[in-house]
């Protein structure tokens, strides 16, 4: 079975995981990653007419791959066609703007046919000390709050719309519930943020036929200088997540307990 430069590149760029360096790209070239989010169906995927990728899996995530700027004509056919003549999704054009970061996702739209979405990953620098989280419904399933903690931290995601946060760094407890409600349809489980990286979380699958994931990609290289100063304080953090806040505050009471320790030892020591 032919197998591209294309397909080899995304096949080790897998094999080095789903941590993507945002200064991969250039002034002419672009990153492309590609998410299979339909489930029970392995599949290949034809660019250009091209094998990619071969057996690709549910759930599986591909790249990213640096390439020219340009449009790309990306087919979905079943494992093993002979060529991308007879497609089951697709060809749809995928159109790379140089200097950009990008994740094609085959899923379920809301009434469960299978579509494909270009999302634009924001590669944009964090503040120092934060990292950003975004939330993609990309499954058969209505409107969703996406939950931290318990609770909502955004709402009314509907398929195939994104969300974005600026978070400083930490685990949360996330999990996908029906909008307005708090009874998790996906979830919970850790999500990571970590300072100066982009992590992305989508909800895939079918609501109706029990088939509902997680997938999480990760780009890194978002710092912004100085790198590592937790300065996750500001006040538009509060305002978003009081999760987050009450952590903050805890993590302001140790600080401040630290200190009154201190204090209490250099007396008691000056007092001898």
């Amino acid at each position: 079975m032919r197998k591209t430069l294309m397909g080899i590149a995304i096949g080790s760029a897998v094999a080095l995981g789903a941590v993507a360096p945002a200064h991969a790209i250039s002034d002419t070239t672009a990153d492309l990653s590609v998410l299979h989010g339909i489930p029970d169906t392995t599949v290949d995927v034809y660019v250009n007419g091209d094998l990619t990728l071969d057996d690709f899996e549910p759930g599986d995530l591909a790249g990213p791959l640096d390439l020219p700027a340009g449009d790309y004509e990306v087919a979905i056919t079943a494992p093993d066609a002979a060529d991308a003549s007879s497609p089951i999704l697709g060809p749809v054009t995928l159109t790379l703007e140089a200097n950009a970061s990008y994740t094609a996702v085959a899923h379920l739209d809301e009434g469960g046919a299978p579509t494909v979405t270009a999302f634009a990953n924001d590669i944009s620098q964090t503040a120092a000390g934060e990292g950003r989280l975004t939330v993609r419904h990309t499954a058969a399933a209505p409107a969703v709050d996406v939950l931290a903690g318990g609770s909502p931290v955004i709402e009314g995601l509907v398929n195939p719309d994104e969300a974005s946060l600026d978070l400083a760094p930490g685990t949360i407890s996330a999990a996908v519930a029906a909008a307005g409600t708090t009874d998790p349809v996906i979830g919970p489980a850790d999500v990571t943020i970590e300072e100066g990286v982009l992590t992305i979380v989508y909800a895939w699958g079918s609501l109706e036929d029990d088939t509902l994931a997680l997938a999480v990609q990760t780009i890194d290289g978002l710092h912004s200088a100085p790198h590592g100063v937790n300065s996750g304080t500001g006040g538009q953090l509060a305002e978003r997540d009081m999760l987050l806040q009450s952590l903050l505050l805890i993590g302001v009471f140790a600080v401040a307990a630290a200190s009154v320790t201190g204090v209490v030892v250099a007396r008691s020591r000056a007092g001898r």
